[in-house]
This record gives structure tokens, sequence and C-alpha cells, in this order.
């Protein structure tokens, strides 16, 4: 599997940590300490997942090998949907006239674009599609609650898209070397720790401190496995991008790792937690920096739980 080309829309509007003193007595300070978030994106009211995925892949288009409507398979990665029947994989499909492709929505919370990753990989290994369109997003926005001190700080908005095939197209294509994900329900607080019920208090998370567990226990566990497996050392990782959950998660994982700062990618303290796109988010962003050589871990960790890591090589 090799990545083609990828794009990404954060919406401009920030909103600064002092927006919630009023709301849930949290200050800046308070706030910046315990999540390493200084603002957070937020999109405007008529702008959704579907719209701000929409955005993501024409950025990525221009940069693509292969003209669009090739694309045979594209999964819409969200747990924030705008519409539950017409997803944004349907809408794309229509938008961009790609007429022969399946598309479908897939949700795992946080875990939804890694899921979708390893979706495309079956697909290819049982012959059913040869190039993917995957589009990551959550509007967090439509489902949070403010004033909830527990987490109502936390969210951001913003979306992401990959193009991805299963034959390289140019010498200078990442290669998607593995991927692994896993289910993790019946471990600690589960499906009761992050909760998204849109008609009873939409996205909360009142098991914070057992995802904070979890996630760095799991998180840097999938990265060292996925290492092992393609017989590759710590200190050959190049750049270590996961979740962005929290920025203290960030900081126990590579403290647990010994990884230097400068190898792990962020941007949590700008946009805040974006969901199920942050990992796929921080990669877009970045990737006119990553060269030949290069070697990258992206590993996430969502409500239910869930949890996966893939690896991903610049020869």
């Amino acid at each position: 599997m090799y990545i083609n080309a990828s794009g990404y829309y954060v919406p401009e509007k920030r909103v600064p940590n002092d927006h919630f003193f009023a709301l849930n007595g949290l200050t800046d300070k308070w706030i910046e300490q315990r999540t390493g978030i200084k603002t957070r994106s937020k999109a405007k009211e008529d702008e959704n997942v579907t719209t701000m995925g929409l955005e993501a892949a024409r950025r990525a288009i221009p940069h693509l090998p292969y003209d669009i409507t090739e694309v045979d398979l594209i999964i819409s990665a969200t747990y924030s949907p705008y519409d539950t029947v017409a997803t944004a994989a349907h809408v794309a499909q229509r938008t961009f006239g790609i007429k022969e492709a399946k598309a479908f929505q897939l949700s795992s919370a946080c875990s939804s674009f890694m899921n979708a990753l390893e979706a495309v990989e079956g697909y290819f290994a049982i012959g059913k599609a040869t190039k993917a369109l995957i589009l990551s997003a959550d509007k967090n926005s439509a489902y949070y609650n403010e004033t909830d001190p527990q987490s109502g700080h936390l969210w951001g908005d913003a979306a992401a898209a990959f193009f991805i095939s299963k034959e390289r197209y140019a010498d200078d294509e990442p290669e998607i070397l593995d991927i692994v994900t896993m289910g993790l329900g019946p471990i600690g607080k589960g499906p009761e720790a992050v909760t998204l019920r849109p008609s009873n208090g939409g996205i909360m998370m009142p098991e914070g401190r057992d995802v904070f567990i979890q996630a760095c226990t799991y998180m840097p566990r999938n990265v060292m496995l996925l290492l092992k497996r393609n017989g590759f050392t710590l200190d050959e990782l190049s750049y270590f991008i996961c979740h962005q959950a929290n920025r203290r998660i960030m900081a126990n994982i590579a403290k647990q790792m010994g990884l230097p700062e400068e190898k792990i990618l962020h941007n949590i303290e700008d946009y805040g937690n974006t969901g199920s796109v942050s990992s796929a988010l921080v990669y877009a962003e970045h990737a006119s920096r990553f060269k030949r050589g290069d070697l990258v871990a992206i590993t996430v960790f969502g409500g239910g739980y869930s949890a996966g890591a893939c690896l991903i090589q610049f020869k």
C-alpha cells in the first residue's frame, strides 16, 4: 500500500482557553497544564464532516498521480457524522464523479482512521479495490457541551484526506508497511469511558483517568509490536505520531519509550483534540518534511475502547 497524496482542512476559528472560565470555571493555566491545549479549532455553523472532508480531498487532488475517477473505494471515517445515511463517502463519490466505487462510513471512535486504513488493506488484499480515498473528519463542536468541566474544553474540528493505492505510482511515495488494530471493549472502563449520545448529553468523557492509563499502555505497545514484526529497532524510528488527546499522554509515552522531543509530532496545542482525524491530520500537516529513509509510526487510541497503529516508510 502506498500513500499517493494527502490533504487537510482546519477551520480558521480558534477558541482560546479563557473562553471556558465563565462556562465551567476552568482557567487558561489549568487547561494548558493538564492537557497542553492553548486553543482549539471550531468549524462554522454551515461546516460539517462532509464539507470539511471534501475540502481536504480537494487540497490533495493536485498531487494525485492519476485521475480521481479511478478511485474504486471511498471510506468516510468519523464518529460525528453530519448525515448517517447520505455519508461523506457518498457525497464525495457524487461530487468528484467517481462512478465505479464502493462507498461507506466507518466508526470506531478515535481509531476510525486506522480502522479505515486496515479496511483498505483488506479490500486490496482480496482484489476488490486498487485505489482508495479515506475521508477522515470530526466536528466535535456539533456534539460537545462546553459547560462540562470534565471534557467540554478538549475538542476541536478538522479533516484530512488520504489517497492510497495498491501499486506505487511515483518513486517518492511512502509505503504503508504494516497495520494493526484491535477492539478493547473488555479492558478498564471500556464502553463507558467515552460516550457520544446525541440526545443525551453529547460527547462526554466521564472516565478520563482510565482513558489516560489505557492510552499510555496501548499506543506505545502497538508501535513496538510493529517495529519488532518488521525488523526495526526503536532507534530507527524517525517520527512518532499519536492520537492528539492530551499532551501529558504524549509526554508519558515519550518517557516510556525514551523518544527525544524532536521525533514527536503534535498539534494539540493549536487545534485541541480533533478526534479520529487527529493523527492523520498531524501526518498530512507534516507530509512535506518527510524524506527518503524516514520511518514514521502513527498510533491511536479511541473510546470503546479501541486501538491501532501503522508503520510508514519513505524508501
